[in-house]
């Protein structure tokens, strides 16, 4: 058995493989994320690792054996800042991937080099975790001159398993420190926030074992000492859950963010066009991402608003038979990444008349989450990437309503695969099946990475592709008009 772990947003999923790489057991426990002031969002690095403790006695409660786990593989949301002191203590809540305060330190940080994009291959965006050292640096510096080590989220919970301080390519590279062409720290990045190599875990391929379980963390979770692999971060995570690991191959995660993942065979950037262009997870191979900020949240903020379960709105909606709404949506709930780059942007409803009700609501969030990745689809494309079909993976992709709306406005095939809801904890699993394998890297990676069965497949629908294509002008014309009033 193979066990995979995924630190989400909002809460961890735990996945159970057997030795054919069946999904057997999997389970998930929830930790909350704190919004203290407009554009923070922060969490406890301690509430992951309880996150982990609860699946994994869940794993136990439903029967799994636990005691038959040979290896452990990890996946985590990327970019978040965990910040250590010399007694490895936690200094401060976490700042996350979608936290937008560091907007000035990012102009601050590319002025800072001149080559400063060519050597990371990426723009500096708040989300990124370099420019939120700046802004530690700038506004507690008390907290700063006490940093030991900066880790990412699932980093952070390989330390609480293994003791040790480790990395890998896919996670590391959105942190604006690393060298993707060359895969290791660049110096001149890291002396722009302040740091150095000491500060940085080391650097493993995502399927190399970097250590065993502790005599504590094993006691804690019920499980043998087993190796733990250097795993993923959650979106690389998510391409070896789907089999998504040649150049050509791609996805589109419905997750509490949104993203187009395409795997590239060398590292291309295109900073301008706000695609990241990141290390895959695997040796040898890399990927371009265009991300929006608030994908499944938008649903999920909406049904909360309205008092209701997500299943409900997208129930209600089926049985009213309505495709086609005049109301838009824009869902920067949390600002927007690609194409904007803007951490003001906010959400907004456009269009609503006294005729307006629920389901035209909830429609129109499903289409302004497609819009955005429409979007993204476009960066892609301008990147170089030209993607024929993509996998459908993470929890909003359940819905078969969601999945055909998305290919109608993407004009585009999609496909779901068995699984694919688990996404990057089934990724952090077969992760973990490489590394206990042993011998050559790419034979067990084509062993173990094979793409799940096919459960439904999406063709665009030729009726209701001009409806989309109209309808995601007025989208980009809307935010077009209003940026000035949130600036």
């Amino acid at each position: 058995m193979f066990l995979g772990f995924d630190i989400g947003t909002s809460g961890v999923k735990a996945v159970l493989l057997d030795a054919d790489g069946t999904v057997c057991y999997q389970a998930t426990a929830d930790h909350p994320v704190s919004n203290p002031r407009p554009l923070w969002s922060e969490q406890d690095p301690n509430s992951w690792w309880e996150s982990c403790r609860t699946a994994t006695a869940a794993l136990k409660a439903q029967g799994a054996p636990l005691d038959a786990v040979q290896a452990v593989g990890l996946s985590g949301q990327m970019h978040g800042a965990t910040l250590l002191d010399a007694h490895d203590a936690v200094l401060r809540p976490c700042i996350l991937w979608n936290d937008g305060r560091s907007y000035a330190e990012c102009i601050e940080l590319e002025a800072s080099l001149p080559d400063f994009r060519e050597r990371c291959g990426n723009m500096a965006m708040p989300g990124f975790t370099a420019p939120k050292l700046l802004w530690v640096r700038k506004h507690e510096p008390e907290i700063f001159a006490k940093i030991a080590k900066v880790l990412l989220p699932k980093d952070y919970l390989q330390y609480r398993l293994t003791g040790c301080f480790a990395s890998e390519m896919s996670d590391a590279a959105g942190t604006l420190w690393l060298d993707p062409a060359r895969r290791d720290w660049d110096e001149a990045l890291l002396a722009a926030t302040g740091l150095n190599r000491s500060h940085m875990p080391t650097l493993y391929e995502g399927c190399q074992i970097v250590g065993e379980l502790t005599a504590t963390a094993a006691a804690e979770l019920g499980l043998p000492r087993v190796p733990v692999v250097a795993g993923a971060g959650d979106n690389a995570g998510g391409a070896v859950g789907v089999g998504v690991i040649d150049p050509g191959q791609g996805f589109l995660s419905l997750g509490t963010s949104g993203v187009l993942f395409v795997v590239s065979d060398a590292h291309h950037a295109c900073p301008e066009r706000t695609v990241h262009a990141f290390c895959h997870c695997l040796p040898n191979r890399w990927h371009q991402m265009a991300v929006s900020l608030s994908a499944a949240n938008s649903l999920a903020w909406l049904a909360h608003t309205v008092g209701q379960e997500v299943a409900e709105l997208l129930a209600r909606l089926q049985a009213s038979g309505k495709t086609e709404t005049s109301v838009l949506f824009l869902p920067y709930l949390s600002g927007e990444r690609t194409p904007h780059n803007d951490p003001r942007a906010v959400g907004q409803f456009h269009g609503l008349t006294n005729a307006t009700n629920l389901d035209d609501l909830t429609l129109a969030v499903l289409e302004g989450v497609a819009y955005s990745f429409c979007d993204g689809l476009d960066a892609l494309r301008a990147a170089g990437s030209e993607p024929q079909e993509l996998a459908l993976i993470g929890g909003g992709a359940r819905s078969p309503l969601w999945r055909q709306l998305l290919a109608d406005a993407l004009n585009l095939p999609l496909v779901y695969r068995t699984g694919g809801d688990v996404g990057p904890a089934l990724g952090a699993a077969r992760l973990a099946m490489i590394g206990a394998a042993g011998g050559d890297v790419e034979v067990a990676i084509r062993q173990v990475c094979s793409q799940p069965p096919r459960q439904d497949d999406h063709p665009p629908r030729p009726a209701h592709i001009e409806y989309h294509q109209s309808k995601l002008q007025r989208y980009r014309a809307l935010y077009a008009l209003t940026k000035t009033l949130h600036e």
